[in-house]
């Protein structure tokens, strides 16, 4: 693996990047979640930390989905290892299908997440909304109200999968 950012130079790229503070606030909300899923989870807790943090500062280009497009440019321009490149990559929503990036005007290509660190990551993101912790329910009904049944099918899917590694409902961590 190559360099890992400290979380105090993570917090310097994202004001380096001009990410607003509402932004890294956010990511600090993400990355306190994350790391207590990653502890229960057996996750490796540096990665997770680092791509918690990191994992929106696409969003110093663009708030629209495409910020883990602009992301992934940034990160590899940093020299950031893989394991953070694919955490920034594979957060939106609980992953996209081809099909789905296709129709939102992504790059063609799979945004699951695989590895458990990019799952915590991005179910962490999940149950954060601006700063505050949120119940999965909440993501999975205004998900559903706006017809997007499959991002709802996998935000549930998402959250059985991690709270039954964890022993607990991530709803309650």
């Amino acid at each position: 693996m190559s360099y890992l950012p400290s979380p105090l130079e993570c917090i310097k790229l994202l004001e380096k990047y001009n990410c607003s503070k509402e932004v890294i606030a956010h990511s600090k909300a993400v990355r306190d979640i994350s790391l207590r899923i990653a502890k229960k989870a057996g996750a490796d807790l540096k990665i997770v930390e680092v791509g918690a943090l990191l994992h929106d500062i696409g969003r110093s280009r663009t708030h629209g989905i495409s910020h883990a497009v602009e992301g992934v440019k940034i990160a590899k321009k940093i020299g950031l290892p893989i394991e953070i490149i694919k955490i920034i990559e594979r957060h939106i929503g609980a992953g996209l299908s081809r099909d789905e990036a296709k129709k939102l005007g992504l790059p063609e290509k799979e945004y699951i997440p695989e590895t458990l660190e990019e799952k915590v990551v991005c179910h962490a993101d999940n149950l954060i909304d601006d700063c505050k912790k949120q119940r999965i329910e909440f993501e999975v009904e205004k998900a559903v109200k706006k017809g997007q049944k499959e991002y709802a099918r996998r935000l549930v899917k998402l959250h059985k999968e991690l709270s039954k590694i964890c022993k607990i409902d991530l709803n309650d961590i």
